[in-house]
């Protein structure tokens, strides 16, 4: 029988429907994906072989589950897939404020209303997208809010007293029953906020205002917390730790392909700036090693991690002050420059927590030095490493590009210079096309500028040539020059 034709608790028993709770609805589901081969999670990139693992064995265990790391680590994003995993639709009686099992209800007002018609009782379906609800710990969340409170205009609209249990408001996790529940920031909940979910978690036992209310509420609880807030702002009382059966630890991407996935998917772009701005696949690297370069740089906070927003982030404002340049020249289509990297500027000052010496050192300064490192980085993935020690007279693949800049006294590349102009001043330069014929013969056309570019930055972070910024775009000289001009 289809679901819309089973209106009753008659009809529903005819069906032959059986009652599971929320943790075997999850666990059935994620046992029939994985006999299938049906991927658990999808969408969540780089947690394959660690993550999803272990949550797979949190759910077939049909633990509570507390996800643990550092911001931007997707830990609410597992949290709302695993709605997924539930059936999709579940009866329940209709007008229950906490969504009763028609077949094994709780609250008294379902009891009563069965009590009262029996078979005819109203039921109604409730879509699993609808079974998922989330609260963000803050300090000011009360007992009330998550559990619950005496009503007083329910108890003087229906003339009762405080005494009777008909006067209780119920908070959002009883509202919750039979669906996940989320507590994202699980250390900022005050310790006797905590408290007071001790007992749901195990007996599942609810005491509002004196009432001691034998509620077995059927839910699957997730909880989120971030290392940092154990000492800044709060911890996880050891009873509630005690009572969480899987604590499952988060991480950032491990490679360059991965955090490219995470960005390309959630950077949410408009049509116009896709087809208006090419990106070359380098400066898509390029982008993800800065955030990798955060993570490592002794100006930034380790303890705050870096999120993988901040990629996502810069990924949009490098397209836009690309597609800002297009629309100042009045193109339609342009290539991404290296110097637009400046525009993600804003992007990293805004994501990440500086320690004492990045305070000192300003977060615009320290946001140009994880774009240098990055480019330091990733270059000798594409040409020849340069060594600290050079003998004076060795040759090497670098030494006609340098001397041609110590002949022709440098150059200047404005920030809105038009693509020709851009490339004339690049197509210039002779020992870049050279470099690039021998060590990148295969490069795609539209990316060659691009990596002329990032030679050029490159040998810059090497010291081999000097960038100086001017009003309006860099100066690019032979280092010694550049000395001698300072003279």
């Amino acid at each position: 029988m289809k679901i819309e034709n089973i209106n009753t608790l008659g009809e529903l028993k005819k069906s032959g429907y059986q009652s599971k709770t929320i943790k075997d609805e999850l666990r059935n589901n994620l046992r029939e994906k994985i006999k299938m081969g049906i991927p658990t999670f999808e969408g969540v990139h780089g947690f394959e072989n660690t993550v999803i693992p272990e949550l797979e064995r949190a759910i077939l265990s049909r633990h509570n589950i507390n996800l643990l790391g550092l911001r931007g680590q997707a830990k609410t994003r597992l949290a709302r897939k695993m709605v997924e995993l539930l059936d999709e639709y579940i009866p329940f009686v209709s007008g229950s404020e906490i969504n009763d099992d028609p077949l094994n209800p709780i609250s008294r007002f379902a009891k009563d209303l069965i009590a009262e018609k029996g078979d005819k009782t109203p039921i109604s379906w409730l879509h699993r997208n609808e079974r998922f609800f989330e609260k963000l710990a803050t300090p000011d969340v009360t007992v009330a809010d998550l559990i619950g409170d005496v009503d007083p205009i329910k108890a003087a609209n229906l003339k009762l007293s405080y005494a009777d249990d008909r006067v209780i408001h119920f908070g959002m996790i009883p509202r919750a029953n039979r669906c996940i529940f989320v507590i994202n920031e699980l250390p900022d909940l005050q310790a006797r906020i905590q408290v007071a979910l001790f007992n749901i978690l195990q007996e599942g036992d609810i005491q509002i205002r004196g009432f001691k209310v034998r509620m077995p509420l059927d839910m699957q609880f997730v909880f989120t917390a971030n290392p940092e807030d154990y000492t800044n702002r709060g911890s996880i009382v050891t009873p509630l730790k005690d009572r969480i059966g899987s604590q499952i630890l988060t991480h950032y991407p491990e490679n360059l392909k991965i955090a490219r996935k995470i960005t390309e998917q959630e950077a949410k772009l408009d049509t116009a700036q896709n087809d208006t701005v090419y990106v070359p696949s380098l400066a898509k690297d390029l982008l993800e090693q800065i955030s990798f370069e955060a993570r490592e740089s002794e100006f930034i906070d380790h303890k705050s991690g870096v999120s993988a927003r901040m990629s996502i982030t810069a990924y949009q404002n490098l397209l836009s002050t690309a597609e800002r340049r297009a629309l100042k020249a009045g193109v339609d289509k342009t290539a991404l420059r290296l110097s637009d990297f400046m525009g993600i500027i804003p992007s990293i000052t805004g994501k990440v927590e500086l320690v004492y010496e990045g305070e000192q050192e300003g977060a615009a300064a320290v946001a140009e030095r994880l774009i240098a490192s990055a480019v330091r980085t990733i270059f000798p993935a594409y040409f020849p490493k340069i060594e600290k020690l050079e003998k004076p007279n060795d040759k090497t693949p670098y030494s006609d590009l340098i001397e041609w800049f110590f002949a022709e006294s440098g150059f200047e590349l404005l920030d809105d210079c038009s693509d020709a102009e851009y490339q004339t001043i690049l197509g210039a330069i002779v020992p870049l096309e050279i470099l690039l014929k021998e060590y990148q013969a295969d490069l795609a056309k539209e990316d060659k500028f691009f990596m002329k570019e990032f030679i050029l930055w490159g040998l810059v972070e090497y010291r081999k040539l000097s960038k100086d910024r001017v009003a309006e775009g860099y100066q690019f000289k032979d280092i010694y020059g550049s000395y001698i001009s300072k003279l």
